[in-house]
């Protein structure tokens, strides 16, 4: 399995911008969890992008060398794993306006996982089931699987690690179904099979009316 899927890259976009960001920290273990399946990995932190705010004109990040490089990453990826704080019951707004300056040519028809955190109890349900519209109004396959730390202060240490396993888990599996289904989606058999059925004759029945 390790060696079928070393050709698959994924990257995990860091939707914080807070430094010690317990957000980064939970990608990198989502992140960890893709790469045990043997893809590379790349980790996008919004931190390091300067970024217009999305004007919904689609060339506009043409002055913008940062933008740029964000869609040429993305786009590069066979998966992508967004990892979001709770703000206010939804996702932020930093990861918002990144996602608002990509489209169909970085998203659509790749694999994406889901990552949260939050400081409170909730968790961060609301935040997730918002990226999970975007991404199919990106034409993305969002995995059932999704992972979230709540309280997330007093589980995660200083160095990005957890005091409790089963969030390890959970957000390693989010990696780890990324990658699996990107290699399905990707895999040669699965590429015959599609120009197969998107090239197989009319149904003889006709349209049904």
């Amino acid at each position: 399995m390790q060696e079928r899927q070393s050709h698959l890259h994924l990257v995990g976009i860091v939707g914080s911008l807070r430094s010690g960001s317990y957000t980064r920290m939970a990608v990198k273990i989502a992140l960890r969890g893709a790469e045990a399946m043997g893809a590379t990995t790349r980790l996008i932190d919004l931190r390091n992008y300067e970024l217009p705010f999305c004007d919904g004109e689609h060339a506009q990040v043409e002055g913008y060398p940062d933008a740029l490089r964000l869609r040429r990453e993305v786009a590069a990826a066979q998966g992508v794993i967004l990892g979001t704080p709770d703000y206010h019951g939804s996702f932020s707004g930093v990861l918002k306006n990144a996602l608002d300056l990509m489209g169909f040519d970085e998203f659509g028809g790749k694999v994406v996982g889901l990552v949260g955190v939050s400081g409170g109890a909730m968790g961060t349900v609301n935040a997730l089931n918002d990226l999970r519209k975007v991404g199919r109004s990106l034409h993305a396959w969002v995995v059932p699987q999704q992972a979230a730390v709540p309280q997330a202060g007093r589980h995660f240490d200083a160095d990005g690690r957890l005091d409790d396993p089963d969030y390890e888990k959970r957000l390693q599996e989010v990696g780890r179904e990324v990658a699996r289904f990107a290699y399905l989606l990707t895999s040669k058999e699965m590429q015959a099979f599609l120009e197969i059925w998107e090239n197989a004759m009319p149904n003889p029945g006709g349209e049904h009316r």
